[in-house]
């Protein structure tokens, strides 16, 4: 109760101060802020758009791309008109972001699994080709592969059967969701192809995931920053890099980029929904409903996510892979329900 009271007053305050037209740093809050993944951040515009379009009495929503853990820690700092309502998130919240919300008063979190998509792998169109697996872009990228010192500086010298020339790869920041799936559903998957890693799994998982996720810093991996459209252009002016990012960006790209296959399998629409590409992953919203009837437009913007998220919604436009029918009749019922995550399964 002393949350919900404490945001109550807060709530006031904020839109008296929009009554009185004051701004500044904060924003106005008679209008929606969601921050987050940069992977989800062309699909919350096109929300965005569509629900300025459909609800005209509503101020347009303040979507921002700073990342899933940057928008994260926005999130879950507290409750109110300085903070965010909308988390857009490229990989699940993690425990220790679930108990900061918690502690910072954030208690009533719902959680949304709006869709698919794939880290894609892809250079410039008649660039550099090769086909990867989880073992080949551990070995190249790691910066202890297996615990030993990393000595590779061309793809040959990962696999005799790829190309001789550099390793060099842009890809996001450690901020980034799509980090944290490259980390996970690549790297590490990599590092448990050697018996002595999957031993150290059981033994030490801090370890392990030092060992297994690290990845080098001498030049062959380049940070490339939250906005993935910035590792396009990169790779489009260098025949001989690759690039890691969504697969919207992908196919939002496919006249300059050419997509390299995981596994021999392509990063398509069809193989990220069925899971059949090693690279695919949900994406995920999460919002407050303690700000849900105090952030004008807010229940009506989480509506609009779920009329888009369908195989033949307005988000396909825009690359979007929706969840199976189930999940999404599941996601829809937490909405209609209000359900609040309980942190339950969460790492």
């Amino acid at each position: 109760m002393k949350s919900t009271s404490t945001f109550a007053i807060t709530a006031i305050s904020a839109l008296a101060l929009t009554a009185c037209g004051s701004g500044g740093s904060t924003g106005t809050r008679d209008s929606i802020r969601a921050v987050g993944s940069s992977t989800v951040y062309p699909f919350a515009k096109k929300v965005a758009e569509d629900f300025t379009a459909t609800h005209p009495q509503f101020k347009s929503p303040l979507i921002e791309s700073t990342g899933t853990g940057g928008g994260m820690k926005l999130f879950c700092a507290g409750l109110g008109a300085n903070t965010p309502d909308i988390e857009d998130a490229s990989r699940r919240m993690k425990k220790a972001e679930f108990e900061d919300c918690q502690k910072n008063g954030v208690t009533e979190v719902i959680e949304l699994q709006v869709g698919l998509d794939g880290i894609a792998f892809a250079s410039s169109k008649g660039g550099i080709t090769m086909n990867l697996t989880p073992k080949i872009v551990y070995e190249a990228l790691a910066a202890k592969p297996y615990g030993k010192a990393q000595t590779t500086k061309t793809w040959k010298d990962v696999d005799p059967s790829l190309p001789n020339e550099p390793i060099l790869m842009y890809g996001p920041p450690s901020t980034s969701g799509t980090r944290d799936a490259l980390k996970e559903l690549i790297l590490e998957k990599g590092c448990e192809s050697n018996p002595e890693m999957q031993a150290l799994k059981k033994s030490d998982k801090d370890k392990f995931a030092q060992v297994c996720t690290e990845v080098r810093s001498d030049g062959a991996y380049v940070d490339s920053g939250e906005q993935d459209n910035l590792i396009v252009q990169k790779i489009e002016n260098n025949r001989k890099a690759i690039g890691v990012f969504g697969y919207s960006y992908l196919e939002e790209n496919l006249s300059k980029l050419q997509d390299l296959p995981m596994n021999g399998v392509d990063a398509t629409y069809d193989n990220i929904s069925s899971f059949k590409y090693p690279g695919a992953r949900p994406l995920y919203v999460y919002y407050k409903k303690q700000h849900v009837g105090v952030i004008p437009g807010l229940k009506e913007f989480i509506d609009q996510w779920t009329k888009s998220w369908t195989k033949g919604g307005q988000l396909a436009k825009v690359g979007f892979i929706a969840s199976p029918d189930d999940v999404q009749a599941a996601n829809l019922k937490k909405v209609q329900d209000g359900t609040i995550m309980t942190g339950e399964g969460l790492e």
